[in-house]
């Protein structure tokens, strides 16, 4: 989520080599992610190869601030040395 909050569109690879998950994993993310609203994958062919993108839907923007704004008030509220 936090590579696409930053990018319009990524493509799989992209997000497979920022991630460092593996194939299968970061699919199987994606999907539940898909599935919940959050993101929106496009899979189109160049030429003969596969070529999948992904990018956020507004609900999955949302979604992501609401979770770093919820963060940012948990770490905030740590004591510090």
């Amino acid at each position: 989520m936090a590579y696409l909050y930053v990018v319009e569109v990524a493509d799989f690879l992209f997000l497979l080599r920022q991630t460092g998950l593996t194939w299968g994993t970061l699919s199987a993310h994606l999907g539940k992610l898909e599935a919940t609203g959050y993101v929106a994958i496009q899979k189109e062919f160049l030429g003969k190869k596969l070529h999948t993108t992904v990018r956020l839907t507004d609900e999955g923007r949302n979604a992501f601030e609401e979770y770093r704004g919820n963060m940012k008030r948990v770490l905030e509220k740590l004591p510090t040395k």
